[in-house]
């Protein structure tokens, strides 16, 4: 099929906008179940790991179904998964508000809003908005990856909200209705398909695309991404316990659940402009190096919640900890468009993104465990440190690998490289 608009255009930055918007509320399916948390634990008498099941399952669920929405996404176009999505996400919420008990929950949760819903309006959509932009194309991702902490800023105290004034059941129930009246007609703006990239690569080039070559920075195809999906894995790892657990901390402190819903969407606002930031970084700097500055001063943030256990801490913290890794994850999709052919865009950011996910489905249940053992959340946060440590040490070797190549690293090496279109 012939492109109908062109790389930059107008219509690419409207189609960037309801991207952003769908993101915005897929991302519902990430977090109301946070929230939930503490409500899910008492109403069906399991303890804090159990508890913590129907995130992870939701956060698996979410990574496997990225990689099917992104083989469906470069078949058929990405209008395609995103209403199928919509459909996985209000009839997930719908059945999940209706359950009994915590399998019935937790396979709504996994099944229908992770692996069917959230994860339609996650990959796919990072995959398509690559392909509509190309000298802008870090700071594209960038906006368009903030649909997911928008959702955490605004999703978080309008459940919470629901909750105290209905129950969360009902909560759940008006969630899945609005989902379904709202993203159906906005997945309808992507019905056209992305410029051929012959001419995405006739326009203004990316300032850090680097060669698309059978060896990216040295290494096979098959090594690069398992390398990139283990430090996503460890950075996620990292991340979520802060997000996942900041309810129930706070819960557990005294400070109640609604305190701990307004630290998460501080923290989640905040990663709003960390990855704005980042992406205007990242097309000056390259993915790698912007990788490594967001993971070093994540681990920064991890440290500072050990000695800190204060109200007022707690909020300056959880804000701080939001922008510094906020720009994290996007620098995974910019690396992968840098080092692998755009028409595997859909499948290798899938995959990429899966890890990362997955990352957040592991360190979501491990820190409840590590809670359940200890009952502290200090050991989790020692933990999380140690994973963001692995994750700094894998970016360091490829960013050392990616130097002495000089590809990847932004506008001050684009003079020496030459790009080649080799499938990989």
């Amino acid at each position: 099929m012939k492109p109908t608009a062109s790389a930059e255009s107008p219509y690419a930055w409207w189609r960037l906008v309801v991207s952003l918007a769908l993101m915005t509320l897929g991302g519902v399916g990430m977090y109301s179940v946070t929230v939930v948390l503490p409500r899910i634990q008492a109403d069906f008498g399991i303890d804090r790991g159990d508890a913590s099941l129907p995130y992870t399952l939701t956060m698996v669920g979410f990574g496997i179904g990225g990689i099917l929405m992104g083989k469906l996404s470069d078949r058929f176009g990405v209008m395609v998964p995103v209403l199928g999505g919509a459909v996985g996400l209000g009839l997930g919420f719908i059945a999940a508000g209706a359950a009994t008990n915590l399998w019935q929950f937790s396979l709504a949760q996994g099944l229908l809003i992770g692996l069917l819903g959230t994860s339609a309006t996650f990959a796919p959509l990072v995959a398509d908005t690559s392909r509509w932009f190309t000298r802008r194309r870090g700071i594209a991702l960038a906006i368009c990856m903030s649909g997911n902490y928008v959702a955490g800023t605004v999703w978080p105290p309008v459940t919470q909200h629901f909750i105290d004034n209905g129950g969360w059941r009902e909560a759940y129930t008006f969630i899945g209705w609005f989902c379904l009246l709202t993203m159906l007609p906005l997945a309808l703006v992507l019905r056209r398909q992305p410029p051929a990239e012959a001419v995405v690569q006739a326009a203004v080039p990316n300032p850090s695309v680097a060669v698309h070559t059978d060896r990216p920075l040295g290494l096979s195809p098959g090594t690069l991404q398992a390398l990139l999906c283990v430090a996503g894995v460890s950075c996620c790892v990292a991340m979520s316990m802060p997000q996942v657990h900041i309810v129930a901390y706070c819960t557990d402190l005294g400070f109640g659940a609604a305190r701990g819903a307004e630290m998460l969407s501080v923290m989640l606002g905040m990663g709003v402009a960390s990855r704005l930031i980042s992406g205007w970084i990242s097309d000056r700097i390259g993915g790698l190096r912007t990788l490594l500055l967001g993971s070093v001063l994540q681990g920064v943030a991890l440290l500072m919640f050990l000695p800190f256990d204060g109200l007022v801490p707690l909020y300056l913290i959880s804000g701080m900890f939001g922008l510094f890794q906020g720009g994290i994850v996007p620098s995974y999709a910019l690396i992968v468009r840098e080092h692998f052919a755009p028409m595997q865009a859909g499948v290798r950011v899938g995959t990429v993104l899966m890890a990362t996910l997955l990352g957040m489905a592991l360190g979501g249940w491990m820190s409840g465990a590590i809670f359940d053992l200890t009952g502290s959340y200090q050991a989790a946060f020692i933990n999380g440190i140690g994973f963001n440590l692995l994750n700094v040490g894998i970016v360091v070797f490829l960013l050392r690998r990616a130097r002495a190549r000089g590809v990847g690293l932004g506008r001050q090496t684009q003079g020496m490289v030459n790009t080649v279109s080799t499938p990989v």
